[in-house]
């Protein structure tokens, strides 16, 4: 940047489907900013769709960084995130353009302004191990045992989805430390010193849910379907985490002719609006402080 201008960038998150795209690429075009990635399955090739990545044309709009550039047969961490943001950030600035993070991972947000903790490599057989301990539990019984075995991050979290719930374990199996310990140690967050603008987009309940059920109906006749197909002939591990985004189960069910087209994008609908109320509630506990817009109020 020039000298003497102030270093800023604006965060824009909020729950699937609430318009984010939208939203940055508007602001892009207004501030002659950079858009990068802040959702942790729009990172992965292959599932463009299914994903709800920005189109060709909403790329083409404005500048975007950290998209699709991940294979799914990676496990993508947050500290991979980091490394790569670390690389952009410094690459923007010397273009003197502001930076506009966009997304639905309240965890990236959260780590770009508090800084993050490195933490060892956990090996495969750690994480399937802990998988298998949790599977059949369900959210209050997931919280009770990431309790038992590591209080603070427990605490820390408050909603016990299955990832984090599952990176916690793994953690403590492989390393015999809790999470909790390591994140008492942060690196210096990479915005430390950036003049923050923090939108959460917040859109009406009911609007939500028919944007969701809508938007995934679009997804299946615009090719999410062959997306499935080209991702499970890879024949990958079905732990990796871009073979848990939403609707590779249920379009793969399909597939196999184990349910009907039907089935399973209404499915695929419930399980959207679950991850969005989750996404929601983290939003309000964990970004109370940033300023909630409804984008379409």
């Amino acid at each position: 940047m020039q000298k003497g201008r102030e270093r800023s960038a604006v965060l824009i998150a909020g729950p699937t489907a609430s318009g984010k795209t939208k939203w940055a690429i508007e602001t892009a075009r207004t501030r002659g900013g950079v858009i990068v990635n802040a959702d942790s399955m729009q990172v992965y090739g292959v599932l463009d769709r299914l994903t709800a990545r920005p189109t060709p044309e909403e790329m083409a709009a404005a500048p975007h960084l950290l998209f699709g550039h991940v294979d799914p047969a990676r496990r993508y961490s947050t500290g991979a995130w980091l490394a790569d943001v670390r690389e952009v950030i410094q690459a923007v600035e010397k273009e003197n353009r502001e930076l506009i993070f966009v997304g639905g991972t309240g965890l990236y947000f959260e780590v770009l302004i508090n800084g993050f903790a490195e933490v060892p490599t956990v090996p495969e057989k750690s994480i399937q191990a802990v998988e298998k301990l949790i599977q059949g539990l369900d959210a209050a019984d997931r919280l009770k045992l990431l309790a038992e075995k590591d209080p603070a991050t427990a605490a820390r979290i408050g909603v016990a989805d299955p990832q984090r719930v599952v990176r916690a374990l793994s953690v403590l199996e492989a390393t015999g430390k809790p999470l909790s310990a390591y994140q008492e140690d942060n690196e210096a967050p990479l915005l430390e010193g950036f003049s923050l603008e923090k939108i959460v987009l917040m859109p009406d309940r009911s609007l939500l849910r028919k944007r969701i059920a809508d938007r995934f109906q679009a997804m299946v006749e615009d090719g999410a379907v062959a997306e499935v197909e080209t991702l499970l002939a890879r024949d990958l591990d079905p732990s990796l985490p871009a073979m848990k985004a939403i609707g590779v189960k249920e379009i793969g069910a399909m597939l196999r002719e184990e349910s009907s087209p039907e089935e399973a994008i209404s499915q695929a609908v419930t399980a959207t609006r679950q991850y969005a109320k989750r996404q929601s509630t983290w939003f309000r506990n964990r970004m109370a402080d940033w300023r909630f817009v409804d984008p379409f109020g």
